[in-house]
């Protein structure tokens, strides 16, 4: 698996804490999409690029971290196709994509600390999406409004 990993200035320290967990524990390749300092950059830069990745088949799931993780979701999740969900527990992040096939998993770096992100990145990962008619609705609907718009 391949995973896009990404951050605003918020998010830095806990990203690289995170890329180490992915690499070293669970032998995940990382590509770190940024940012790559505590230099102040904007959020919506970061999620877009993760999520276009997801989409053009560079990478199999994101994961981005921002001060509290809503920002970065709200702004991948404009992209077409892209399902990126916040979460904070392990519950949440395993029926993120369990049930709902988020693509990315987006947390704060100033609602949880590290070591319950490495828990959270792990249930996420640690399971597959089966097939769901819910899913197949969303994705239908994505599709009427995008050619609609056409």
């Amino acid at each position: 698996m391949k995973v896009g990993l990404g951050a605003d200035h918020n998010g830095f320290e806990f990203k690289e804490e995170i890329k180490k967990y992915l690499e070293n524990t669970l032998e995940v390749e990382v590509v770190d999409f940024g940012c790559h300092s505590c230099d102040a950059v904007d959020y919506p830069a970061v999620a877009f690029e993760v999520g276009t990745a997801i989409n053009n088949g560079e990478v199999d799931r994101g994961i981005i971290i921002c001060g509290t993780g809503l920002g970065v979701a709200i702004a991948a999740n404009k992209i077409p196709g892209i399902r990126a969900a916040t979460c904070h527990d392990v519950y949440s992040a395993e029926r993120a994509q369990l049930s709902n096939n988020a693509q990315i998993l987006t947390m704060g770096s100033q609602v949880i600390g590290p070591e319950a992100g490495k828990k959270i990145v792990r249930a996420y990962l640690d399971v597959q999406f089966k097939s769901s008619h819910k899913v197949q609705q969303i994705i239908d609907k994505e599709n009427e409004i995008h050619n609609a718009k056409l």
